[in-house]
């Protein structure tokens, strides 16, 4: 029977094995268990194959296509929650959270490709490729940081400096706690320097030539071409309570459902600003182009005044329900501003003024693709001419809006926020050239500890971010760094683009002021 049943074929189908029994002979029981044990290898193997099937193309230059939805896993996700019922007594870090979690997709393949954001990764990790980092270079960085940050078997603990603008510093160890909770026991031991001030300090001019060392290696939440310091994601993605706005996850779905509320061309033809013009000249500058009794300028612009939103209970502070221009204006203040990601969440054409600074993502927008550049040195005329082109051309101002809100909605939604941070600080960690230690001043740090203690806001969106448990599926696969020339191409190809749209903009004014000059007198 076992002769003629065909399962026991070599599993490349080039011979039959076929066991050699006397004849007469009734095949002992250690032969069927040996039989059964090859059928079921051979089944298992067949499943794995098939399942390998879903795989990264290669990587190229061009645009990197991310995968629409990450893979689903079959496997049951376990949660465990804060235990906060120890009452007054001093909190301690739970011993029941797994150190360590073996997800369902161990196979990179099997996991989709990170958007192309990702590959900044590697240029803001370059200083240090060639030398390392070393600990002298960490404890140079501690002149401006806010706290420092390491990372041992897993656990998380923080030597605080200094105080930082409201709850800056603790929505940002709140977010890497999270990662901790979402990835146990992937995170390597590492020790960083964290500052949450809004200007990048440390300038590439000042680490060059063949006498100097590598920069301190510093994080922050923006840079910009002059600086080297690393960008990482910024607190308001777990919640910021001084000013009522929700964590990221929650407020995605917000958004979406706001999109919804009006269609594009129902909206307002107008470019639409709210903010706080106080932080820098450039904004108040923009204020010269609202509506006034002589000129229209085609913007709506109204500042923002915190002290008496927080009096009103925020109530025409609700981001959901600002989706109501079709061209909403995304102006720096004192550097870069965490309202970008909201703006670009809209549906509405993007106006984004030049902008110096960069945060972890914003590097992976296209101009005319993903938003409309507006000239610094003349916001007026220039929004003017995004709105009166866009108006004019209704279907491809549209597309534009609908693929920034694509962007936010697909490609930085908190799957990706948790991984861009896990490959950064796994590729900052296989540069250092010194084993992490804990501090004698460092505090161990978890959710429950920082969590079961806070109050209003920070406790609700504390507990709203809250990782239930460990992710059951990988990362997503890192893509490459840019190589030379495709990087280059790249700067030159937005450079190009924005210099055609600056072009359209003066052949526009130049009709305007022609068409003036042609009408006749009416003396």
């Amino acid at each position: 029977m076992l002769q003629g049943s065909g399962l026991t074929r070599h599993i490349a189908g080039r011979t039959t094995w076929k066991p050699r029994l006397k004849k007469g002979r009734v095949a002992t029981p250690t032969a069927i268990l040996f039989f059964v044990i090859l059928i079921t290898l051979l089944y298992i193997s067949s499943v794995r194959l098939n399942a390998s099937k879903l795989s990264a193309d290669k990587y190229t230059n061009s645009t990197i296509i991310v995968s629409a939805k990450r893979r689903t896993s079959t496997k049951k996700i376990i949660e465990f929650p804060l235990n906060c019922s120890i009452g007054n007594q001093t909190q301690a870090c739970p011993t029941n959270y797994p150190t360590t979690f073996i997800p369902d997709d161990l196979d990179p393949s099997s996991t989709p490709v990170c958007p192309g954001y990702f590959r900044w990764i590697h240029d803001d990790l370059l200083p240090w490729k060639a030398t390392g980092i070393t600990r002298e270079m960490v404890e140079k960085a501690k002149r401006t940081a806010h706290f420092r940050l390491v990372v041992v078997d897993g656990k998380a603990y923080i030597e605080k400096y200094k105080k930082s603008i409201q709850t800056r510093d603790v929505f940002t160890i709140w977010g890497i706690l999270q990662l901790l909770r979402r990835y146990p026991g992937r995170i390597p031991d590492l020790e960083l320097m964290f500052d949450c001030n809004d200007l990048p300090v440390i300038r590439s001019r000042d680490y060059r030539g063949p006498n100097t060392t590598g920069p301190p290696p510093l994080f922050r939440y923006c840079g910009d071409r002059w600086t080297r310091d690393i960008v990482f994601p910024d607190w308001s993605f777990w919640g910021w309570a001084e000013i009522n706005i929700r964590p990221w996850e929650s407020l995605l779905k917000d958004l979406k459902e706001g999109n919804n509320r009006i269609k594009w061309m129902e909206r307002e033809p107008y470019a639409y600003w709210k903010g706080n013009p106080a932080v820098h000249e450039t904004r108040r500058d923009l204020l010269k182009c609202n509506l006034s009794d002589t000129q229209d300028w085609n913007a709506r612009l109204y500042v923002q005044d915190w002290i008496l939103e927080s009096k009103q209970g925020y109530k025409k502070s609700d981001l959901a329900s600002q989706c109501t221009h079709r061209y909403k204006i995304y102006i720096e203040g004192y550097a870069w501003s965490v309202s970008e990601k909201y703006i670009l969440a809209c549906d509405s054409v993007t106006l984004i003024v030049n902008p110096r600074f960069y945060d972890f993502f914003t590097r992976g927008l296209q101009p005319v693709h993903h938003y409309w550049p507006i000239r610094d040195d003349d916001k007026c005329r220039s929004i003017k001419f995004a709105v009166d082109w866009g108006n004019n051309h209704k279907r491809k101002a549209q597309a534009i809006g609908k693929a920034s809100s694509d962007f936010i909605q697909e490609e930085l939604k908190m799957d990706y926020v948790y991984d861009y941070m896990f490959h950064m600080l796994n590729g900052y960690a296989k540069l250092l050239k010194f084993e992490p230690k804990i501090p004698e001043g460092a505090v161990e740090l978890c959710s429950e500890t920082m969590a079961c203690s806070a109050t209003g806001l920070e406790k609700k969106f504390m507990m709203e971010s809250l990782v239930k448990g460990p992710s059951v599926t990988s990362p997503c696969t890192m893509p490459p760094p840019f190589e030379p020339r495709g990087l280059a191409n790249l700067y030159r190809r937005n450079v190009n683009i924005i210099k055609q749209v600056v072009k359209w903009e003066n052949n526009y004014w130049e009709s305007k002021i022609n068409s003036t000059k042609s009408k006749p007198s009416s003396f």
